[in-house]
């Protein structure tokens, strides 16, 4: 498959984007251009040459892309494909060999993080405290944190706020952070796997609580390898193999060019 050239963040392709699901508004479609004036707000996310290395070995390479508001987009790839990786370096938890960031026009920083909402792969709050105790130290620490929808979220989920964490299922602490993403009014949300622990039967409440934390001037960054649960949800998506950008398209792409569904592209795509 040809690759979008690395010298320059790869344009979406002409085809028109998927329509997005009835239980949220709909997105203005079409990357934007990094400098910004009062009528054209700079791109939520853009990525120029970013690369990451360990030692030899190259982790994410030369990786460009511009992202708008208003979109969700599937960040797919097999294990191994830098989808940590780059997710890391936008929330800035990891620093880049080479290449540069800018969220919402400014660089890595204190202010990109302040309205960047990052849920990493593997849990990291305390076992010891409640889950009530968690949505308050949230509250403390973010300012655009939103309490009462995180209590809302938390009562849909099923999640009793009483509970201690460390009585919680592994699905459960999972869907408790995801909550904590969720309800805070960011204009990024980077979210590594938000299912990969989940239980089949739960995915699609847990895709629900997604949609309804979304907001239009907001974009989400999905990774996951979950293809078939998340495709019905996507406007776009990017494809990741070995730390190379193999295509960024919407979805409808996909549909209308080669004539299959996300899930079974992607499969074609990676099969062994």
């Amino acid at each position: 498959m040809e690759q979008p050239s690395a010298m320059a963040p790869a344009p979406l392709p002409s085809a028109a984007p998927a329509s997005p699901p009835p239980s949220r508004p709909s997105a203005q479609p079409g990357p934007q251009p990094l400098s910004a004036t009062a009528a054209c707000p700079p791109p939520v996310l853009w990525c120029q040459n970013l690369t990451k290395a360990y030692g030899g070995s190259v982790a994410l390479d030369r990786f460009s892309i511009t992202v708008p508001a208003g979109r969700i987009v599937g960040l797919l790839g097999p294990n191994g494909s830098g989808k940590t990786t780059l997710l890391k370096m936008i929330a800035g938890v990891s620093h880049p060999t080479a290449g540069d960031i800018r969220v919402t026009g400014l660089p890595v920083g204190p202010q990109s993080k302040a309205v960047v909402s990052y849920l990493p792969e593997r849990p990291y709050f305390s076992r010891s405290m409640r889950v009530r105790d968690m949505v308050a130290y949230f509250s403390d620490f973010y300012a655009d944190f939103d309490e009462a929808a995180a209590h809302d979220m938390l009562a849909r989920l099923g999640v009793d706020a009483a509970a201690p964490c460390s009585a919680l299922s592994k699905g459960t602490v999972e869907k408790v952070q995801l909550v904590l993403v969720m309800a805070r009014q960011a204009a990024l949300y980077l979210l590594d796997e938000p299912i990969g622990g989940v239980d089949p039967a739960a995915r699609d409440y847990v895709l629900s609580t997604i949609i309804k934390g979304y907001r239009p001037a907001s974009t989400i960054i999905l990774s996951t390898h979950l293809v078939r649960d998340v495709e019905s949800v996507l406007d776009d998506f990017i494809l990741l193999r070995y730390g190379t950008m193999l295509l960024h398209a919407p979805v409808g792409y996909v549909v209308q060019e080669k004539g299959m569904t996300l899930d079974a592209y992607f499969r074609e795509e990676f099969r062994c």
